[in-house]
């Protein structure tokens, strides 16, 4: 995907959390991140937004904490979670390609800035099913595209890192097919973190997840179940991603 796309994918998403969180109130709570409110949600993401900004906007090259966030409600704090994500598009959408910043995913995005815009992408669209959940159980839809680039992001990046726990006392094979991009991965695994190649490798799997690719994007972001027809095989491998693979 182009920066673009996600700039404005990421302008779209915050306004729909924004708007959802309007609709519930900051008090209500979110059934996919247990023991959150609203509030908490949007204090998060607006830290987020925030720290994020930091790196794009001044260029910094080394890690920096998250800020805190005010300890507001209602009305006020949406007004600070909208202040935060409109300066965040700007940023992005103002700055050089040349960027260079700090990022830190393992697998290398094209430029920082391609990093940071992918990455708050994604943010914000998992963190709008977050607030959609407080409504019901249906999220808004997003394209197969973006939905693939997220799984992506997410098995690539997310979980090739030593902080991840999805781990196997045992050697395990996972293959996650999006049957409607076409998209496949082949993820590796073990007691060391786990290893991902894109593609159908042909190596004999234990558990296969078959499904659209805005499914696999929720449920492997566990933010919906990850059971039923889609799984295949070895279903305690979809339970271990379920209790293990929270980011």
């Amino acid at each position: 995907m182009k920066i673009t796309e996600y700039v404005e994918t990421l302008a779209r998403e915050g306004e729909l959390l924004a708007a959802t969180a309007e609709r519930t109130g900051t008090e209500a709570l979110v059934p996919t991140c247990p023991g959150w409110r609203v509030a908490d949600l949007l204090r998060h993401t607006g830290a987020v937004h925030r720290w994020a900004t930091g790196f794009v906007a001044d260029g910094l090259v080394d890690p920096v904490p998250f800020p805190d966030a005010p300890e507001l409600s209602g009305a006020e704090l949406l007004a600070w979670f909208r202040e935060g994500h409109a300066e965040l598009v700007r940023a992005l959408a103002s700055a050089p390609a040349e960027l260079v910043c700090w990022t830190f995913l393992p697998t290398a995005a094209p430029s920082p800035l391609a990093f940071w815009a992918r990455r708050q992408a994604h943010e914000t669209t998992v963190h709008r099913f977050d607030a959609e959940s407080a409504e019901g159980p249906a999220f808004s839809a997003v394209t197969p595209a973006f939905a693939e680039d997220g799984v992506d992001e997410l098995l690539t990046g997310f979980h090739a890192r030593p902080r991840s726990r999805v781990r196997t006392e045992e050697p395990k094979v996972l293959r996650i097919r999006a049957a409607d991009t076409g998209a496949v991965w082949t993820v590796h695994l073990s007691k060391e973190p786990a290893r991902t190649v894109r593609g159908d490798t042909g190596d004999p799997v234990d558990c296969e997840l078959t499904g659209a690719a805005s499914w696999l994007y929720a449920a492997l972001w566990n933010r919906l179940p990850l059971a039923g027809p889609e799984v295949s095989g070895d279903a305690s491998l979809a339970a271990l991603w379920q209790d293990t693979g929270r980011i």
